[in-house]
């Protein structure tokens, strides 16, 4: 008997309790939210194969090194997010590196997560897309492993057209900005 009044009354709270509607103007928010749009089809035109030509500076005043890296380009999630990954040789040793570029359309920001093989760390950062020069102005914070502490980053990637694309990045430590990288991508034909 006992379990029949507990069947009898959990039937009748789940079909009584209900949980609140959503407004039209929620829905519409979320709707807006999740499609994909104007930044989402540009970051599309940007899939396929390429070659990366990078230069590096470990301090502002070392000598350059130089590598390539072929990297693969794809948009997942319905087209929501850009993913690349990159494999190439640094330094005599296998490197391979991912990052997931996004556009969130609440914040209507640029977002991206950078990983690589050469450390264990996670490199997050937002950005503006600027219409006038073509190129997104990310900025965020990354260890220094030698170090330990936090530096500021900064990356800027300009589309120079559909074949090509050019990276920098620099590195803010005591106060002061260096370039510590530059990359030129190409697409493969």
């Amino acid at each position: 008997m006992k379990k029949v009044i507990f069947l009898l009354t959990t039937v009748v709270l789940v079909t009584t309790v209900s949980l609140p509607a959503q407004t039209e103007a929620e829905t519409k928010a979320w709707q807006a939210y999740m499609a994909p749009g104007e930044p989402h089809h540009l970051m599309a035109t940007y899939i396929g194969e390429w070659v990366d030509e990078m230069t590096f500076w470990m301090t502002p005043d070392s000598p350059p090194t130089k590598m390539t890296t072929n990297t693969t380009t794809e948009m997942i999630m319905g087209g929501r997010y850009q993913l690349s990954k990159s494999v190439g040789t640094m330094m005599g040793m296998p490197f391979e590196g991912m990052a997931l570029v996004g556009y969130d359309n609440a914040k209507k920001m640029a977002t991206t997560v950078w990983v690589d093989n050469f450390g264990t760390g996670t490199l997050a950062m937002e950005g503006l897309w600027d219409e006038a020069t073509r190129s997104i102005t990310f900025t965020g914070k990354m260890t220094d492993p030698m170090s330990g502490k936090e530096n500021q980053v900064r990356q800027l990637i300009r589309f120079i057209d559909n074949d090509h694309q050019e990276m920098e990045m620099y590195d803010t430590k005591s106060g002061k900005e260096s370039k510590t990288m530059h990359m030129l991508s190409t697409r493969k034909k």
